[in-house]
């Protein structure tokens, strides 16, 4: 199948076209939040919000850890399988991190 050059050049263009879009989507996000925040501080009513960097770790943790082990364990093993099982891999070990996480903060607030 001969491609033409206008489709080579649509396709390529469509990735350039979403990660410029994406990036003006979030330049705006970013500057509203910005002079809302302005505004709620000139007005008095800002104000700062509680991060829990304990459990922001904790979550972060359990994900890589298990985003890593079992990339690692299908790289190994992977010999006859193509890499299309990477994409129910990879949600999968990331639902059993937040199950995890959500495990251990369950514990953690009973006792």
């Amino acid at each position: 199948m001969i491609k033409s050059s206008a489709s080579q050049v649509i396709i390529a263009i469509i990735p350039i076209v979403g990660i410029v879009m994406g990036s003006i989507v979030v330049f705006f996000y970013l500057l509203w939040h910005h002079r809302r925040r302005v505004l709620m501080i000139k007005a008095g009513q800002y104000q700062k919000p509680d991060f829990d960097l304990l459990s922001f770790s904790l979550l972060t943790g359990l994900l890589l850890l298990s985003v890593g082990i079992s990339l690692t364990v299908f790289l190994t093993v992977m010999k006859n399988t193509g890499y299309g099982l990477l994409g129910g891999i990879i949600p999968l070990s990331m639902g059993t991190g937040l199950l995890a996480y959500y495990v251990i903060k369950r514990s953690d607030r009973s006792s």
